[in-house]
């Protein structure tokens, strides 16, 4: 799967909350260049949430909900003598970020009959209470990473 976010140096901040992890997750969002329509279904699911959650701020509700996606270990395949070992490693930050991006988008795409922006504000608030199909992707990540603390040796 190729790299899909422009770089860190180009990529601005979204313009109602100017915030870069936003315009990221825009990116991901959008198909077939239609930013406009991506950033609309965005905002309608960030209006979505701040209905249900009248006393959390929705843009802190997105970000809690990367937050807890995120995951911190993952398996790599690595190549011993003829034998392919599920190695558990550390995960760096921006593959942490993509990965909980993808994962949430994954989760919601998934989902059929409804429109987008309920679909992404029910996976959002569903991680934002740690729960969902993004986190339990999360879960079993690191549960294959735990099964696999063995060959933790072989991370080199």
């Amino acid at each position: 799967m190729g790299r899909i976010t422009a770089s860190k140096t180009t990529l601005k901040g979204d313009p109602k909350y100017d915030s870069v992890l936003v315009s990221k997750f825009i990116n991901n969002l959008m198909v077939d260049g239609k930013k406009t329509v991506a950033q609309k279904v965005f905002y309608d699911a960030l209006d979505e949430i701040k209905k249900r959650l009248p006393n959390e701020e929705e843009i802190e509700v997105f970000n809690q909900a990367i937050e807890n996606v995120k995951p911190f270990i993952e398996v790599r395949s690595k190549r011993v003598g003829g034998a392919a070992y599920q190695v558990p490693m550390q995960v760096n930050k921006t593959r942490q970020q993509s990965l909980a991006i993808r994962w949430l988008l994954t989760a919601v795409r998934d989902k059929k009959g409804r429109a987008m922006h309920l679909k992404l504000a029910d996976e959002f608030t569903a991680a934002f209470n740690k729960e969902g199909v993004a986190m339990t992707r999360r879960e079993n990540v690191h549960r294959m990473a735990d099964a696999n603390k063995a060959f933790a040796h072989f991370a080199w």
